[in-house]
């Protein structure tokens, strides 16, 4: 029994259906799907879908406007009522399903979907899901793809249109990925599906229908750029001159800075990107930005970003600590560059959020004054990093050392 006072819960109408539909339309659909469709007073879907679904719709049928709302302003004015949204196989995998659930509560939906396009895909090729690495790159750059690019990798890639898989096929070339086999998988359960496969130095596919799916069989040559996965890209991947965080130096900063997921770094005088790039690469949900006054240097970043496959660096062009006013609270802070000047290092520790991380690296003895300064006032941790390189003398070796890098660490109370 109830407690005395207490209300019991009235049930939630489900007045949203989102029903999954491939390209072989109602005769993929289970009954449940079908009633849904044809008892829902207004049906929401592409052109293509509502046209797979005309039979069925008896309400009245509102094509996706042109922009897509990703609000989907239309589709919570009828809260309440009958309302069923078309949707492209799973609507939970890169689909409206997921926009949806954000502003309708999973008790006030029924959702049925269908087979994913990558799940059909792998049915067609015989490739287990689990060990198959799967990328969006449906209205993204594919220079996402760059860091799955492994020998012996299988890669499932959603594309945007009958172009995408020609360029693709031109960037693995160009990487040294040449004799990868590409499998281009069309109108996936409709009744025009193909297949073709060709290697990427050899594409030549004509005629790609725009709803397609690219399978990669990663092989590499010699010279490949394959990206390790782990932190401490080498130098020469990177373009730069000379304002770099060195590689050993890098991996040693990046594991003080511990990302973590879905945070936000600030690389301050990032000179060539490389700390928020790696910070990037630790995971798709990571985000950074550059702040970099160097216009040339600014550039060369987003070069360096795209090239190491994380094209969603922010680049800030502009001097700190004034470039800093207006930017998203950080959950970690790196100064490499500039930290001496006015401001800079007050400036970032009074932007950090409580928790937060800020790493700071002084290869000048005026820098190296400010970090003992703040770790004698806030406490943290200080490290001297000191390397040599093993480098000719005559005709015989000797360790030449490189200029030591005095590191504080903070975490803001």
């Amino acid at each position: 029994m109830p407690a005395e006072g207490s209300r019991a819960a009235k049930p939630v109408a489900r007045w949203l259906t989102i029903v999954g539909i491939g390209e072989d339309g109602v005769a993929g659909l289970g009954d449940e799907a079908k009633r849904r469709i044809a008892e829902a007073e207004v049906i929401f879907g592409g052109k293509r879908h509502l046209a797979l679904v005309s039979d069925l719709v008896k309400g009245r049928a509102r094509p996706w406007p042109t922009p897509f709302d990703a609000e989907m302003h239309d589709v919570l004015a009828l809260e309440g009522r009958s309302v069923c949204v078309l949707a492209s196989g799973d609507p939970f995998f890169h689909g409206v399903g997921v926009t949806l659930a954000r502003k309708v509560k999973p008790d006030e939906m029924l959702v049925l979907p269908a087979p994913s396009s990558l799940s059909l895909a792998a049915s067609r090729l015989g490739w287990a899901l689990q060990d198959v690495e799967t990328i969006s790159l449906h209205g993204h750059p594919i220079d996402l793809l760059r860091p799955l690019l492994h020998p012996g990798a299988h890669i499932l890639a959603l594309t945007s249109d009958s172009d995408a898989p020609a360029a693709i096929a031109a960037l693995l070339d160009e990487l040294g990925f040449g004799p990868s086999r590409l499998t281009v998988l069309e109108a996936l359960g409709g009744q025009d599906e193909t297949r073709r496969a060709v290697r990427a130095d050899a594409f030549d596919l004509k005629n790609i229908n725009p709803l397609n799916v690219l399978a990669l069989e990663i092989e590499s040559t010699p010279d490949a750029r394959i990206l390790p996965l782990t932190v401490g890209l080498a130098d020469h991947l990177f373009e730069h001159d000379g304002q770099i965080t060195k590689r050993e130096i890098r991996a040693m900063t990046l594991s003080a800075l511990a990302p973590r997921r879905g945070e936000l770094l600030w690389d301050i005088g990032a000179g060539s990107g490389s700390i928020g790039i790696e910070w990037m690469r630790a995971h798709p949900s990571m985000r950074a930005i550059a702040i970099e006054a160097d216009s040339e240097r600014a550039a060369r970043i987003h070069r360096n970003a795209a090239h190491c496959g994380v094209p969603g660096l922010v680049v800030i062009e502009g001097s700190a600590p004034k470039a800093l006013a207006t930017l998203a609270t950080p959950d970690a802070i790196f100064i490499g560059g500039g930290g001496s000047d006015a401001g800079v290092l007050e400036t970032a520790i009074k932007s950090l959020r409580a928790g937060g991380r800020l790493i700071a690296n002084a290869v000048t003895l005026e820098m190296e004054a400010l970090l003992l300064d703040q770790h004698t006032r806030r406490g943290g941790d200080l490290l001297r990093i000191a390397l040599s390189r093993a480098a000719p003398v005559g005709s015989m070796q000797a360790w030449r050392p490189a200029m030591p890098v005095m590191q504080w660490s903070w975490v803001k109370p």
